[in-house]
């Protein structure tokens, strides 16, 4: 892929944010997650820090991430069930749009989707601060434990990418790429998904970023994790297309 960098712009609410802005949120947001997991806090500009951070994470592998975040996993996961239960299917949705200048829709989720690159767990784990772990499973399936944007507690859950059969959004017969999935609790209930598209045009591209959420949840974190989708989905974009690796 070109080594150019990107142009990302990030749309929440309708509200154009700069790329300064969604940096100063990541910023923000790796202390807190370096005192969730037990980490120090990585010196040097932000660039530095993220990568590593990530590498520390790392470092410790999955059991020990687990190990180190069980208590919060597992009340995570109580709240995560309880919601979905409550809800009944019904879903609120958190959506973030970036306009991209570079790089087209299918080249980003081509990179997305090759779980067998050198850097896949480490691109994955360095694009937020709240990322502790995420990885490729046989089928189709990805494992994932963050703290959605706006929640006090990270969450385990798998996403699903071959099924879509409990996602209640509508796709975009324009997109020309998508990354869609339901997510699974640990007890196996169906606990939201993602429908991410991607719309080629003249000198980049558009994304629009949707979380589907149960009913139920609070609308602070439906805010805050539009927040968190910027975050990560600008990251992954230079990322892919040349910048900041």
């Amino acid at each position: 892929m070109s080594s150019a960098s990107p142009t990302v712009h990030a749309i929440i609410g309708g509200r154009l944010f700069s790329r300064d802005h969604v940096l100063a949120w990541e910023a923000e947001r790796l202390p807190a997650a370096a005192l969730k997991i037990g980490l120090p806090v990585p010196t040097g500009d932000l660039a530095r820090q993220r990568m590593e951070f990530a590498d520390d994470k790392l470092a410790l592998g999955a059991d020990e991430i687990k190990r180190r975040l069980r208590r919060d996993l597992r009340v995570g996961d109580v709240v995560a069930n309880a919601t979905a239960r409550i809800s009944r299917g019904g879903r609120a949705t958190s959506v973030c749009e970036l306009q991209v200048t570079g790089g087209s829709a299918t080249g980003l989720v081509q990179w997305l989707e090759n779980t067998y690159r050198d850097d896949y767990i480490r691109s994955m784990t360095a694009a937020h601060p709240d990322h502790f772990l995420i990885q490729a499973l046989p089928g189709g399936r990805q494992e994932v434990i963050e703290t959605t944007g706006g929640s006090p507690l990270p969450t385990r859950f798998l996403i699903d990418y071959t099924d879509l059969s409990t996602l209640t959004t509508q796709s975009d017969p324009a997109a020309d790429a998508d990354a869609t999935g339901v997510a699974i609790s640990a007890k196996g209930l169906h606990i939201g998904g993602v429908r991410h598209e991607f719309r080629d045009v003249p000198g980049g591209f558009h994304a629009r970023l949707c979380v589907e959420f149960p009913r139920t949840t609070l609308p602070r974190i439906l805010s805050e994790h539009r927040r968190h989708l910027a975050i990560e989905w600008s990251n992954w974009v230079e990322f892919a297309f040349g910048a900041g690796r």
